[in-house]
């Protein structure tokens, strides 16, 4: 009998990506190589049924419930297109483009199209950089 080839992390993300609406894909797209060039420490996975963003580097251990590897989750439910930080509360920030005030921590980013994520690229990675500073090593 053979084996089953499972795939790889980046694997399932891209395979869930092809299987989104033609008019998100691009977007959806755009959103993980903007987060990916980022740092080199960022990785990627499906968790909670969408891609998700993870820091792989080191760090002090932690309860896991905490999320604290979690950077960031696409939240594409009835065609929304937004990124979800589980703990994006404490990204201290200069930029209004971290939303919401949610006692657990978590922050959202709204994306309109492409444009708008596009324009959103640079202070994206400069969230993702900041939170990447603040991470417990």
């Amino acid at each position: 009998m053979a084996k089953v080839q499972k795939l790889s992390p980046q694997d399932q993300v891209s395979l869930h990506i092809q299987k989104l609406e033609p008019e998100i894909t691009e977007i959806v797209q755009t959103i993980r190589q903007i987060i990916l060039d980022t740092d080199g420490d960022i990785a990627e996975q499906i968790k909670w049924n969408n891609p998700s963003f993870y820091y792989t580097g080191e760090m002090q251990a932690f309860d896991p419930k905490e999320y604290k590897r979690d950077i960031a989750v696409l939240n594409l439910h009835k065609g929304r297109i937004m990124l979800v930080f589980p703990s994006g509360a404490k990204v201290i920030q200069s930029s209004q483009l971290l939303e919401g005030d949610y006692k657990d921590g978590r922050r959202l980013l709204n994306f309109k199209n492409l444009d708008d994520v596009k324009s959103k690229a640079n202070e994206l990675q400069q969230i993702l950089k900041e939170w990447i500073s603040l991470v417990e090593r």
